[in-house]
């Protein structure tokens, strides 16, 4: 929308202009804007001086708004800060950005509430309580229609409360959609870090654990930017789970009462070693944890003596916690977290129990695999939330069957199809993964099926093993004994789909409440991504199958012409395309070939190819030409159903390129309906494009008529037709010259075998796949030799008959063909009569062809078409095309520019003598019933 209301002239005005093209959310804050009564020219926004400069939101942000400051460094962005009463407390920008924001009356302090600005960035964001953008026309403010404003709110990522909102704001020819996500994977640090800086209590036991480190010289953890930091060296690098997995253990320790270290396994062969000290500040009782670093092989920190003891093997120092010391002057240890027992714990597990919801919502479902879908759903969880994961589908989904609504009945049949415990339990052969799986009646697993509702329990391993019987459960990984259990049914659509169960090694860290609605949380994501798979797989495999079943089951063993093809569906993200090829056999020994190319992919494509590929066929019956053949399709396409007048024919759209090839002339008649040009590979090793009129794709050829081009083929070239899928590189611009001179390079290194050569040419796609259907038809094409075919041509008189039928019958006899002369002779002298009959006065011709079978064919230059009628008793003649059509296989008769041509087809048994003819039993073929 390039126009916005002004700031003078009648509201009813206003809101028509407004109205059109404007967002809901913006129209209702304009109108609620202008019911104010707001100075659209220079707002009074209210300035409240007093703003407490260090708030946990100031802290939290300061550190990560300076950074993206900086990494906008070059681009003309402000920064704004605002808490959740649309306050600002404090901006970043550069000082002629600042001085604009002065103009604005936008400095700290400011309220940029709708009540006092109007529509903007953060008054949406905090409306609203999502990321939003705010474009140029859209401000209420006439002096902020130059900018985009972006806005994302700061979450406190326990309860998820909006702490306040940060705004970028740029010049909008400057606006990048870039810049929207940088901007919330910084509100979403803001929120991480608002969660890390702790109480004041806490605060004072940290300042008192920096005094010390500083007087032992230790490195610290910077408050203000939140990051790990020593003097004189670089901080070690972290990845976003590794830091999680520290702080997580960190709140462990600090709430235990007798553990003082413990290890966390990192990348890279690291081990982080965490180290519990004991903190006093006035009546402030607690702990500091702190971290260093080394690889496992033994280099680094050097670790204390350690024994196992309680809590899943985590070590513990040999001597009592008030007599370790402090590691070596020179080591590297970096304060993590400082707190009071106890605290801080129910908001670090819920900060766990989200990131696992939004890796879960990221990760879950990026594809349409339901085996790859349930082995994520068992990675994500493993170690955070279980220390095993068996996920079970039942056979009916795996299958693609629908399911029945409701939860499972007790004994449907189950198949393993995920099992994990961490990279340790890779590749054991007790994971069971594509095994069946079946649970005994009472078994927790077993309830979780029948109720349809997440379970906890504790199993035994023993109690697992054996069922079904001989295989082994998963479950022995974690040793024998009793370990907790959570089972979540995997429910989509309201059906059971199977179940996830989750395992922990022992009994010490039982599941809780809030442990089963975030196991059926995640359950219940993986369950909707696995019932898409499930029914992709099955739209999939009946759309493949009913491609399939349209296209060619064999093409036909033609003597002029050999044969070769291709399908290639694209990759899972395309579907199925509606491609298709065909050889259709012709009269006078010709062949039609055929490639065509549906717009769209699945069911409705390949249902709108097999439609055009009938149509096609049933043209091509006809022996129309290539470019009245496509014009009947396009009309076929064009035409839709009055009731249906506003839809448009799937098939509008589709390219098609339609060539008859004649083995006499050696002569190719092609025409073209927007469809790629064929490939021809001369004799002489010459490969090019075969340049034909272009015609528009079906559906649109009103706009110019359809016209064929005829070329002449050298016997033994070879003729390639395929759709654009094979010049396609991926999803977006194609160098198609470069393309189409691959696939001419391939053709030239091109051997006899027509098979080998459509495997060298699909070769030549990219190995990922094509990013579309290909369909490639290859057709080394062959002249009839001259010794199997002869041609006379006749007068238009009655004496040439007997001419004609003697030829045929000198001819059969040089074929070896007498079986036939009887039958011949009788086709012959029909035609030929009816042509000197019918025909016209222009001559008459006759020509034999020979191949597995005779034909014969008769042209004249009439365009009457003749037909099979039933003649009455008195009448001498009507009966001819009757006879000719009981002793050939077939015949019928095809139109040429100027007059037409009747043929007829029979075939050669010469193991079999001559029948005589009972002339009664064919005499009666014509007697009138009754």
């Amino acid at each position: 929308m390039e126009s916005y209301p002004n700031a003078s002239g009648s509201d009813h005005g206003e809101r028509a202009r407004l109205g059109a093209g404007m967002r809901p959310e913006i129209l209702a804050s304009w109108e609620r804007s202008q019911s104010l009564g707001i100075d659209r020219e220079r707002a009074a926004l209210p300035v409240e001086r007093d703003l407490d400069p260090d708030t946990r939101l100031v802290r939290a942000a300061t550190p990560v708004l300076t950074r993206l400051y900086e990494r906008f460094s070059g681009v003309p962005v402000t920064l704004t800060l605002a808490d959740s009463h649309a306050r600002i407390v404090d901006r970043w920008g550069d000082p002629v950005g600042l001085d604009l924001m002065d103009a604005a009356s936008l400095v700290p302090g400011a309220n940029v509430d709708e009540r006092f600005m109007g529509t903007s960035s953060v008054s949406m964001v905090l409306s609203t309580r999502a990321p939003f953008v705010v474009v140029g026309h859209e401000h209420f403010l006439h002096a902020l229609k130059e900018l985009t404003c972006m806005a994302a709110p700061v979450r406190d990522p326990v309860g998820g409360t909006v702490r306040g909102a940060v705004n970028l704001s740029v010049p909008r020819e400057l606006a990048d959609p870039g810049m929207a996500l940088v901007l919330q994977d910084a509100t979403e640090r803001i929120g991480e870090r608002l969660l890390e800086l702790s109480t004041a209590r806490e605060l004072e036991l940290t300042h008192s654990f920096r005094r010390a480190m500083q007087r032992g010289g230790h490195a610290e953890l910077d408050l203000e930017s939140g990051e790990l930091s020593r003097r004189g060296g670089p901080p070690p690098r972290l990845a976003s789970q590794e830091r999680l997995a520290l702080l997580e253990r960190a709140v462990g320790l600090i709430s235990s009462n007798g553990e003082t270290f413990a290890e966390v396994p990192l990348a890279g062969n690291r081990v982080a070693v965490l180290r519990r000290r004991e903190l006093h500040h006035g009546d402030a009782e607690g702990a500091a944890v702190e971290v260093s670093f080394e690889d496992s092989g033994g280099t680094g920190t050097a670790r204390p003596a350690a024994a196992s003891g309680p809590g899943g093997g985590v070590p513990f120092p040999d001597r009592p916690a008030e007599t370790a010391q402090p590691h070596a002057g020179g080591t590297d240890a970096w304060l993590l977290l400082v707190g009071e027992p106890g605290v801080g714990r129910f908001a670090a597990e819920a900060r766990g129990r989200l990131a696992l919801l939004n890796e879960a919502g990221v990760r879950l479902g990026t594809t349409l695999d339901l085996w790859r879908t349930a082995e994520q759903l068992a990675e994500i969880t493993v170690p955070r939330f279980a220390d095993l994961v068996v996920v079970d589908l039942a056979e009916s989904v795996l299958a693609g069957e629908e399911p029945p609504p409701g939860p499972l009945r007790p004994g449907v049949p189950l198949r393993r199809v995920a099992a994990w415990a961490g990279e340790g339990s890779r590749g054991l052969p007790a994971d069971g993964v594509n095994a069946p799986a079946g649970y005994p009646a009472g078994t927790p697993q077993a309830r979780c099926l029948e109720t349809g509702q997440p379970v906890t329990d504790s199993v035994m391993t023993a109690a697992l093993a054996g069922h079904p019987a001989g295989r082994a459960h998963p479950v022995g990984f974690l040793g024998e004994g009793a370990h907790s259990y959570l089972g979540a049914p995997l429910t989509a659509r309201g059906s059971v789909l199977g179940l996830a169960g989750f395992y922990r090694r022992g009994r010490t860290r039982p599941y809780e409440q809030d442990d089963l609605t975030l196991a059926g949380e995640l359950a219940a994501r993986a369950a909707i991504s696995m019932d898409n798979a499930r029914h992709y797989r099955r739209e999939h495999h009946a759309s493949l199958t009913l491609q399939r079943s349209l296209l060619p089951h064999a093409l036909p063993r033609l003597s002029t012409v050999g044969l070769a093809s291709r399908y290639l569906p694209a990759d899972a993200r395309s579907g199925v395309g509606g491609d298709w090829f065909d050889a259709i056999p012709l009269s006078g020994m010709r062949v039609a070939l055929v490639v065509g190319d549906v717009p769209g992919n699945g069911l409705q494509a390949a249902a709108t190819m097999g439609r055009l590929r009938t149509a096609v066929r049933t043209l091509a019956g006809l022996d129309l030409l290539p470019e009245e053949v496509l014009a009947h399709l396009d009309d076929l396409v064009s035409r839709t159903p009055e009731e249906d007048a506003d839809d448009q024919d799937p098939a509008t759209g589709t390219t098609c390129l339609y060539a008859i090839y004649d083995p006499v002339s050696c002569r190719c008649t092609a025409a073209t309906a927007g469809h790629p040009p064929p490939a021809l590979l001369t004799p002489d090793g010459e490969a090019r494009l075969i340049g034909l009129p272009t015609g528009p794709p079906l559906g649109l050829g009103g706009l110019q008529p359809y016209e064929s081009a005829t070329v002449g083929l050298p016997a033994g070239s070879l003729l390639t037709m395929y759709t654009d899928g094979l010049l396609k590189e991926g999803r977006g611009y194609e160098d198609t010259e470069a393309r189409t001179d691959q696939l001419l390079a391939s053709l030239r290194l091109a051997g006899p075998d027509l098979e080998d050569t459509c495997d060298r040419v699909t070769d030549a796609l990219p190995p990922s796949g094509p990013s579309d259907d290909v369909a490639l038809l290859l057709a080394r094409v062959h002249a009839l030799p001259e010794d199997r075919m002869a041609c006379w041509e006749f007068p238009s008189d009655p004496a040439a008959v007997a001419r004609a039928r003697a030829l045929t019958r000198a001819q059969l006899a040089a074929w070896g063909m007498p079986e036939l002369d009887f039958n011949t002779g009788l086709v012959v002298s029909e035609l030929v009569t009816n042509a000197v009959r019918y025909g016209g006065p222009g001559p008459v011709g006759l020509r034999l062809l020979r191949d597995d079978s005779l034909i014969c064919e008769v042209s004249d230059g009439s365009n009457t078409s003749p037909r099979i009628r039933r003649a009455a008793t008195t009448e001498e003649g009507g009966r001819g095309l009757f006879l000719v059509a009981q002793f050939t296989k077939s015949w019928g008769a095809r139109y040429m520019p100027q007059g037409k041509t009747v043929w007829a087809e029979q075939i050669p048994q010469p193991e079999q003598p001559a029948s005589e003819t009972d002339e009664e039993a064919l005499l009666a073929l014509f007697d009138d019933p009754g």
